[in-house]
């Protein structure tokens, strides 16, 4: 008599946006073509604007941390890089990078007012149900002349067009990551953040046309070696997709 074939499971279906889908893609954070591949190309450039420490015991908070891609990019600009994520499995390995890690809600961050020279908020805005709140934590978690620095997605067709409709439909996104409905407007972005003390500077960015392309044609034929160098995030005229921000709490 046959042993019964071994019955497969299918993956779970989870809504749009659903924070567990991190906890299913746990190996993708350190892969470079991985899943998780722009996020490295955003980190870098994200972390491009953050200067060296000026001051001893300098404390800088990433919200929404993932696994720490942030941290490679910080070293030896002095900063004690502390991060905040809801996902217990992305922290583990962002505490195996040198994150002192903290399990908890971008909109209800559990550190005292004004402990931080800088707060980074990357690509986290447009995964956060209220948004504002989440802003509302960063500059106050700022001490006067704090430097916030951050990511996100524009509320607009365009955005939704460009990273849902065409970039979840490429071999490595994750299908359902984004939930459009959460997109955030930029004007009203920099109107909260000045609400709370923080004149925000923005601008439009992109990753560089011919790094990506070439990436994405090796991922399309299977290759499993990473490329020597990574696509760059490079300034662009339009914040109507992807948009960088950066400013300082007054006072």
């Amino acid at each position: 008599m046959r042993d019964a074939a071994p019955v497969s499971t299918p993956p779970r279906v989870l809504p749009p946006n659903d924070p567990r889908q991190y906890d299913d893609l746990a190996g993708e954070w350190w892969r470079p073509d991985g899943a998780f591949a722009m996020l490295h190309w955003l980190a870098r450039a994200r972390a491009a604007m953050v200067p060296p420490a000026s001051e001893r015991d300098a404390l800088l908070v990433d919200l929404g941390c993932g696994a720490g891609l942030l941290a490679p990019h910080l070293v030896g600009k002095g900063y004690r890089h502390v991060g905040v994520d809801l996902t217990r499995s992305a922290l583990d390995q962002a505490a195996a990078h040198g994150v002192t890690v903290i399990q908890g809600d971008a909109t209800a961050v559990p550190l005292a007012d004004g402990c931080a020279t800088v707060v980074s908020a990357g690509e986290l805005l447009e995964h956060v149900p209220n948004w504002r709140r989440a802003v509302a934590e960063a500059c106050r978690l700022l001490r006067p002349g704090g430097l916030l620095v951050l990511d996100t997605l524009n509320d607009t067709l365009l955005a939704r067009l460009v990273a849902v409709e065409l970039g979840e439909r490429l071999p490595t996104v994750p299908r359902g990551i984004h939930d459009p409905r959460l997109f955030v407007d930029a004007r009203a972005l920099a109107a909260e953040c000045a609400r709370h003390g923080v004149a925000l500077r923005l601008r439009g960015i992109r990753p560089e046309l011919g790094g990506t392309l070439a990436w994405l044609l090796r991922r399309l034929r299977g290759g499993d070696r990473p490329a020597r160098t990574e696509p760059r995030i490079v300034p662009t005229w339009s914040t109507a997709v992807l948009y960088q921000g950066r400013g300082h709490r007054s006072g």
